[in-house]
């Protein structure tokens, strides 16, 4: 039927057409064996350890001992397929776990991270990845250093790119132990070093070839595991298959019995760590309101176009044409679910809050809700629980507390779906964080080996030095990416946003300037991201230790605070500054043009 000719490049459709197959047949499988009695906490587990097991088979396979293989893919990957492994590496346990449990929550505000992430690649499009990608370099702090010349301007960059890089992958890692301590039934603190135990098989042979290759069928993984619940809740709430365009009603539902339940008059409460669900569904008034929605959206943006292990995936493709169609690509996968995480988090709500619906929890018996299987599950890992305040026995909205984390993966159990359902969307819930894990300790990794040991340290290590360097270093961020995890210091979609701040704080201006202003140079550089970043981290410390906010910026967004001291300062340290010699400037204009030879093909 499948006749394969040629390299394995030109057998990609084939080959993860035959993917895409067989993991349909296996979710049959496990539909099958769940009506012929088998319990649910085995499927849950056949799902994400089968699925994990692939990826682990994948990343054994791209195994390689070529450094071009290693950081960068060997330059080959089609941009259909660098556009599926982007939107992978991009929609992150924030994106999948997160996303929707915060509009769950938080309502019209919390879409501002989806303007923010999808707008963000528009920037990435028109101001970054095809001038990266003709640039040639292996990593981010690559283009920092040779654009502005010296070790200094290396140095501050791998240092910004380690911090938010590192922020970010604690909150897979979190997301992986949330999943595995309820699919696996252990406790969260073991579920983290299971899920990062995965994340290495998948990358630490192989590097970039092998992340690459896995994040292509992960994104098939999560993608269907995200789809398929909203449209079986959709049809069975009688909003019809398709529910992006149709589920209006159930927003207006859902306001009606906000007033009903008096959600928003209750105060701010937690039990347990979880939190109660106070905040109204539709857009507030005032202009505060709107303010704290841009500037949310435009940290996300900013913070898009500056994370380190996004732009490393445009250095992976053929040429600066398929860069650009890449990113094209990236944002149609990404859209998919985007676009379905406001119609997941309504439809959710409302089956919990609708007395019509069969699964609706709010005014009936506690006992009654307490004998529910998911509730026992979910309390017995410690992301629900529930507080009879008024001891009337019935549960009010203020009583019913639970971790935004969860709502995503709670959501098949809540509706009443087939436990098949909820562990394909663990699995795709597992996919999600464990590909944007993979491009981040990648991103950590080899910014570390290449920038920091290769060319400060020891430019004359050999080949071999240099990916055992690499890989070594994937286990130990890894490892403390995980004890920080463990701690449950903040929730997915913060440390998220702290991270997207971070990398923008230091970094936004530093790229764009280094493409599109020749005048640009390297003190201006140091001293932009030395501000930004310090002046971000600062005002974040301040912040969250009960600080005053300025202009209702809080701790999400000080990016806002970062960004403009960073720009400020690049551009007033580079003008009071000698100017780049006359080599960088004809380089930068180089850069600029999508003809002709890489810029660093001869140095790498």
């Amino acid at each position: 039927m499948f006749s394969f000719k040629g390299n394995f490049i030109n057998n990609l459709p084939k080959i993860y057409g035959l993917y895409t197959g067989g993991f349909i047949v296996f979710i049959l499988l496990m539909a099958i064996l769940e009506q012929t009695g088998m319990g649910a906490d085995t499927i849950g587990i056949l799902f994400v350890a089968f699925t994990i097991a692939i990826y682990a088979g994948i990343g054994w396979l791209s195994r390689t001992m070529q450094v071009e293989a290693y950081y960068v893919a060997g330059r080959e990957v089609p941009p259909v397929f660098n556009g599926m492994a982007t939107a992978a590496d991009w929609m992150s346990g924030a994106s999948f776990v997160a996303l929707a449990g915060g509009i769950y929550f938080g309502g019209h505000g919390y879409l501002a991270f989806v303007v923010g992430w999808t707008g963000g690649y528009v920037l990435v499009n028109s101001l970054m990845a095809p001038y990266l990608r003709k640039f040639g370099c292996y990593t981010v702090p690559d283009f920092i250093g040779t654009r502005y010349g010296g070790n200094t301007a290396r140095f501050v960059a791998v240092i910004i790119l380690v911090v938010a890089s590192f922020t970010y992958v604690t909150a897979q890692i979190n997301a992986t132990g949330t999943i595995a301590a309820r699919a696996l039934q252990i406790p969260f603190e073991v579920g983290v070093w299971f899920g990062l135990l995965g994340i290495l098989l998948c990358s630490m042979l192989g590097g970039m070839r092998a992340v690459t290759w896995t994040q292509v069928a992960q994104y098939i993984v999560l993608i269907i595991a995200y789809l398929v619940p909203v449209i079986w809740m959709s049809n069975k709430q009688g909003f019809g298959v398709i529910p992006h365009f149709s589920y209006g009603d159930a927003v207006a539902r859902i306001a009606e019995l906000e007033q009903t339940l008096k959600v928003g008059m209750a105060a701010a409460e937690q039990v347990a760590g979880v939190k109660v669900l106070t905040t109204l569904h539709n857009a507030p008034e005032g202009g505060m309101a709107a303010w704290k929605f841009v500037t949310l959206a435009f940290c996300m943006m900013a913070g898009t176009a500056s994370l380190p292990h996004i732009l490393m995936r445009y250095f992976t493709t053929p040429s600066v044409r398929a860069a650009r169609k890449s990113v094209a690509w990236s944002l149609l996968f990404i859209f998919l679910l985007y676009f379905t995480a406001p119609a997941l988090a309504t439809l959710t709500k409302l089956q919990l809050l609708d007395p019509n619906l069969a699964t609706s929890i709010i005014g009936k018996a506690i006992a009654d809700v307490n004998a529910l299987e998911w509730v026992q599950k979910w309390a017995s890992v410690g992301m629900l629980a529930i507080k009879d305040s008024n001891a009337d026995g019935i549960l009010q909205i203020n009583e019913f507390f639970m971790r935004p984390d969860i709502v995503v993966l709670a959501t098949p159990e809540i509706a009443g779906l087939p436990y098949v359902i909820s562990g394909l969307v663990a699995a795709g819930g597992m996919a999600a964080a464990m590909s944007t894990a993979d491009g981040l300790l990648l991103a950590i990794a080899n910014a570390l080996s290449h920038d920091l040991y290769y060319k400060i340290i020891d430019p004359k290590a050999d080949t071999s030095h240099r990916l055992i360097v690499a890989r070594a270093l994937l286990i130990v961020i890894g490892a403390l990416g995980a004890l920080v995890a463990s701690m449950k210091l903040t929730g997915i979609l913060g440390a998220v946003a702290w991270a997207f701040c971070f990398a923008c704080s230091g970094l936004f201006f530093p790229l764009v300037l280094g493409i599109w202003w020749r005048r640009a140079n390297r003190a201006g550089a140091i001293a932009g991201m030395i501000a930004g970043f310090v002046a971000g981290s600062a005002y974040l410390a301040y912040v969250y230790n009960g600080g005053a906010q300025w202009w209702g910026i809080d701790h999400l967004r000080f990016g806002m605070i970062g960004m403009p001291v960073s720009l400020v300062v690049m551009v007033v340290v580079s003008l009071m500054t000698e100017e780049p010699d006359e080599e960088t400037k004809a380089m930068v204009d180089e850069v600029r043009d999508p003809t002709g030879q890489t810029i660093l093909a001869s140095e790498h």
